[in-house]
């Protein structure tokens, strides 16, 4: 299979996923991929694919492409628990879409204000089946553009030894946290394909790989040499899968991810432990508590410490939860009778879990398919067989069972593992309910504004959380690798966990700040304390309400200068976005969405057709359609390209059309037939010299020519090299206007590739170099009169925003859903202010400092 190109489903900052606060993502346990921080307000289709999966709330979406892989895209941090506000999904689960379909739409200023992060990871889900060999990250993208390569994994290259019947293949674990619960699912899902039984050894001790409890009773870990034998008709096969599928590392191979234990401030450190077996806790804080001493009255200050399973600041007030045993009787009925319940419990959770895997996604997904591996065990249903044979009670035989195998998970001395005890007791609760005839949810009901406390939680109990009412929680056991830790992170929920016993001392009703990213549980605050929080959260939170509300006013400066409020547009979707933020125009549609990632270029009326619907979208509203911008990051394969040795010098932007003269003119033609003639302006990229905009200009009026258009249509210029902003009045005297491209202007004017990490964090618009050339630019155009506007990154950044009206900017195209707060910006500014602020920027020593300046900025 030839490798699969995946595009970005965002525009915004593509980031490797150890950029990503959260470790679901961070240490890859739910795959391999890149995270985008997002500028646009929808998630596109980065290739052809079917919908596996769409979130219940709105947030995340799974797809499977024809080749089988399985792409995971969850929008935002905690977003969760927004329970589909600010979501609009526009697939269903199985249906197919294509490269670049919208898929869910989502409200920017709604995720910003009220989510962790908005940051987005996009992950292989099966990445024992695919690797990724390229991937573009610590730069700036757009929809469309190329995000990473993957390549199906190549089969195994150790041997496997015949012995008779039986086939033996020896392996070192490349799983960055040994065999637990699930990869020992997978690897006996994978088993079941299989008529062979297959058996891992380790130390001499062998495990049944039907059987995740006896697999992870094995204690595997990184780096354990294993061997795998499979004796039956189809061995060979059922040992290259497993061996394979646990070569290929399902998403938590060693190296993939930084395996150094991260410690949360306040939340204990290298002497801390999350044993629960050994019921042991991370100290609260240094010389607070004797050597092996527990915290049995909460401090003084009301800090209450403990460590972070999900971060993220909730207020509220307490809400109390213990976790009662279920009493069961040991003496049974006959064993038929018994047994008969048992296997109909069984089968009624086996269900449940089945009906609420089909809608999960993700960690929800992982863990509920854990959960139904176990049920499956078939070393606890023998055992649990064999009890109920003996005379014992289905509900005492069950617990017997389970307790037996959680025991010998404590007994490998792997907290990891312990924590997978907490599963089981899970699944012994869940059974012993439907054999009670009880309903299996135990639902959580609190008041709104409720941060749960509790002795300890299932990932049953955080499943059936009302999360509209519970704003976060604490445990007083429990640890960070823990089912319940890792959905509190998915679920948008913050939590701590490890807290102690100190933690049942807090009444009901007690007023809290939970600060789980600072690992701290505020009891009772002061005012003072209480009204910070509150007030840092409600001051944002109003600001987007109003810029939202007053985002159809024109865009003027407090003192009556008009700057126009454009956005940067991809698509129709977007222009719809844009409108209903009150964007007054679209200062950059990238048209590259339409070549990349084909096999031929699109005809005229195809383009056409694009542009009308984004036109029409837009009623009557300036569109400035940037011309094809591809070549060196964003190769198309149609385009006889040669690899260049530094492609970001070489044949792209308007090189590229004049290169290809008849891809220029149909792009021109298919412009010029957007009605109502004029609403189209063009936009020329990376002008480097007069002559190529004189060559452009020929071929537009031949074009017009050809297609009998008469009207005038507006040729501007994008001003992305430092040699087209040294000579803007050069340029100016053809040009009707002037676009700043920032991101390029920077990357250019500082030498720094955008797309190298290692130079990539120093590259800021806000140097005072790249300020002189905007400045230089605004000075050339306001020669001719002709207006210069920004559509790169610095027009959605609020500090930037000042300081280029002070340099002579009258137009900025920002993210769509930003629109409304840059509008609200500019109405807090004057002129004279702006450009006060501009001569001081350009007067600084680095971006640094222009920032720190930008900061203390008071319009």
């Amino acid at each position: 299979m030839k490798p699969l190109i995946l595009t970005s489903p965002l525009q915004g900052w593509a980031s490797p996923l150890e950029a990503v606060p959260d470790p679901v993502f961070a240490e890859r346990m739910m795959g391999d991929g890149i995270a985008v921080d997002p500028t646009g307000d929808c998630l596109h289709a980065p290739c052809d694919a079917v919908v596996l999966s769409v979130h219940a709330s709105g947030h995340a979406i799974t797809l499977r492409t024809p080749e089988g892989a399985e792409i995971l895209m969850h929008i935002g941090l905690d977003t969760v628990a927004l329970g589909g506000r600010g979501f609009s999904p526009c697939v269903t689960e199985g249906a197919s879409v294509q490269r670049g379909d919208p898929l869910i739409r989502f409200d920017l200023d709604l995720l910003v204000c009220e989510a962790r992060a908005v940051i987005t990871p996009v992950i292989v889900t099966n990445p024992e089946r695919f690797t990724i060999v390229r991937s573009e990250t610590g730069k700036l993208v757009g929809v469309g553009e190329a995000l990473m390569t993957i390549e199906p994994r190549d089969a195994a290259a150790d041997v496997a030894i015949v012995e008779g019947d039986t086939v033996r293949r020896t392996i070192v674990v490349p799983l960055v946290h040994g065999i637990h619960a699930r990869p020992a699912a997978r690897i006996g899902e994978i088993a079941r394909k299989f008529v062979s039984e297959v058996k891992i050894t380790k130390d001499e001790r062998d495990g049944n790989v039907r059987s995740p409890v006896a697999l992870m009773a094995l204690g595997v870990k990184l780096g354990d040499e294993i061997t795998i034998a499979a004796t039956g008709p189809d061995a060979a096969d059922a040992l290259a899968a497993i061996g394979d599928l646990i070569l290929g590392g399902m998403g938590e191979k060693a190296g993939s991810a930084p395996t150094a234990p991260v410690f949360p401030r306040g939340g204990g450190g290298p002497g801390a432990t999350n044993d629960n077996a050994a019921g042991s806790w991370p100290p609260a804080s240094a010389g607070e508590q004797g050597a092996g001493k527990q915290a049995t009255t909460l401090p003084a200050d009301g800090r209450l410490p403990g460590v972070t399973a999900s971060p993220g600041i909730a207020i509220g007030q307490a809400g109390l939860f213990r976790l009662a045993e279920i009493a069961v009787v040991r003496e049974g009925a006959d064993a038929a009778t018994e047994r008969a319940a048992l296997d109909a419990a069984l089968a009624t959770v086996a269900d449940r879990l089945a009906t609420k895997s089909a809608t999960a996604i993700g960690a929800e997904r992982a863990i509920l398919t854990a959960h139904s591996a176990l049920l499956d065990d078939p070393t606890l249903t023998d055992d649990a067989h064999a009890a109920i044979a003996r005379g014992d009670s289905a509900a005492y035989a069950w617990r017997t069972a389970i307790r037996a195998q959680a025991d010998a998970l404590h007994a490998t001395g792997d907290p990891r593992l312990a924590e997978r005890a907490d599963d089981m007791l899970d699944l012994e609760r869940q059974v012993l309910r439907a054999l009670a005839g009880e309903d299996l949810d135990e639902r959580l009901s609190f008041p709104p504004g409720t941060i749960l406390l509790a002795d300890d939680l299932l990932p049953s109990h955080l499943l059936g959380l009302d999360t509209a009412s519970i704003v976060g929680f604490c445990v007083e056991r429990g640890g960070p690798t823990s089912h319940v830790a890792i959905l509190a992170a998915t679920m948008g929920l913050p939590a701590l966990v490890a807290m102690g016993p100190a933690l049942a001392e807090i009444a009901a009703g007690t007023p809290l700040i939970l600060d789980a990213g600072a690992g701290l549980l505020h009891v009772a605050p002061d005012a003072a304390t209480r009204a910070t929080a509150q007030a840092a959260f409600d001051a944002q939170t109003e600001r987007r309400r109003a810029a939202l509300a007053n985002a159809a006013r024109e865009c003027r400066t407090q003192d009556g200068v008009r700057i126009e409020a454009f956005a940067n547009l991809g698509s129709a979707d977007d222009a719809d976005v844009a409108v209903r933020n009150g964007a007054e125009g679209c200062g950059l549609l990238r048209t590259e969405f339409l070549f990349l990632e084909r096999d031929s270029a699109p005809s005229v009326e195809e383009q056409t057709a694009d542009y009308q619907r984004i036109a029409d979208t837009l009623d009557g509203r300036p569109l400035i359609v940037r011309l094809l911008d591809i070549g060196g990051d964003k190769p198309a394969p149609y385009l006889p390209i040669a690899a260049e040795e530094n492609p970001a010098l070489g044949l792209r932007g308007i090189r590229v059309g004049l290169a290809h003269p008849d891809m220029l003119d149909a792009q021109l033609r298919a412009i010029l037939a957007v009605r109502p003639a004029g609403q189209c302006r063009i936009m020329v990229p990376m002008i480097a010299s007069l002559a190529e905009l004189r060559a452009v200009r020929t071929a537009l009026d031949a074009a017009a020519a050809a297609t009998g258009h008469t009207e005038h249509v507006a040729l501007g210029i994008m001003i992305e090299t430092p040699a087209a902003a040294i000579t803007a009045d050069l340029l100016a005297q053809e040009a009707d206007f002037l676009s700043i491209g920032t991101n390029d202007l920077t990357q250019y004017a500082l030498a720094m590739d955008r797309g190298n990490p290692a130079v990539a964090s120093d590259l800021d618009g806000l140097h005072p170099a790249v300020l002189r050339l905007i400045a230089r630019t605004c000075e050339g155009g306001a020669v001719h009169g002709k207006w210069t506007g920004v559509c790169g990154g610095l027009a959605s950044d609020p500090l930037a925003v000042p300081i280029l009206i002070g340099l002579g900017v009258t137009e900025l195209s920002s993210a769509p859903a930003l629109v409304p707060e840059i509008k609200a910006l500019v109405a807090t500014l004057t002129i004279d202010a702006c450009r006060a602020h501009a001569a001081a920027a350009m007067s600084c020593i680095s971006a640094a400092d222009v920032r720190t300046l930008a900061r203390s900025f008071r319009p």
